[in-house]
């Protein structure tokens, strides 16, 4: 059901500075390594992660693990816009595993979006940050990820639905660590 105008409008007013409800749950999957599942309003995405694992000779890295992030669409197959997200998703999990520990190896994020009602990229990374905690990786520190948009009025509007990333909308994301280990 598409949103009209009218509800996009009462959506943004006085929801601006708030987070939708948000839940997180590990260990949903069996085969995978590590699994999780996060949900932001009406925005859920589910995380499967394999590795450390035997990588092909064309893939395989001397000094870390190849990491490799697949993104799934709900329907259909990967765009343009899947891959760009496939990109900012590796760099980030690439910053924070500590992939030097397993050299040789492949790691492998499979994320499936099951519902996109806005702030998709936001609540991608944060699965992929449970999902690696799950598998029990070290990380040299967590992230999180946040999205914002600004309305036609310069107001800034937090966790934005999919009606307010549209045009006139102006959207934008953010990654941050939340905190780093100490190196001795």
């Amino acid at each position: 059901m598409a949103a009209t105008q009218e509800e996009g409008k009462m959506a943004t007013e006085g929801v601006g500075c708030c987070l939708r409800p948000f839940s997180c749950e590990q260990g949903l999957l069996s085969r995978p390594d590590g699994s999780a599942a996060f949900l932001q309003g009406d925005t859920s995405v589910l995380v499967g992660l394999y590795g450390p694992a035997e990588v092909k000779v064309s893939k395989e890295l001397p000094d870390r693990a190849a990491l490799e992030v697949l993104l799934r669409p709900k329907v259909g197959l990967p765009g343009v816009i899947e891959r760009s997200r496939e990109q900012l998703l590796r760099q980030t999990c690439e910053a924070v595993l500590l992939g030097v520990l397993h050299p040789r190896t492949a790691i492998t994020l499979v994320l499936q979006v099951l519902s996109d009602a806005g702030s998709l990229l936001s609540c991608c990374l944060n699965t992929a940050c449970m999902g690696l905690l799950d598998t029990g990786l070290p990380p040299s520190s967590l992230f999180c990820g946040v999205t914002c948009a600004i309305d036609p009025d310069s107001i800034i509007i937090l966790d934005p639905t999919t009606w307010q990333e549209q045009p006139p909308f102006s959207t934008g994301g953010a990654c941050h660590p939340c905190f780093r280990h100490r190196q001795c």
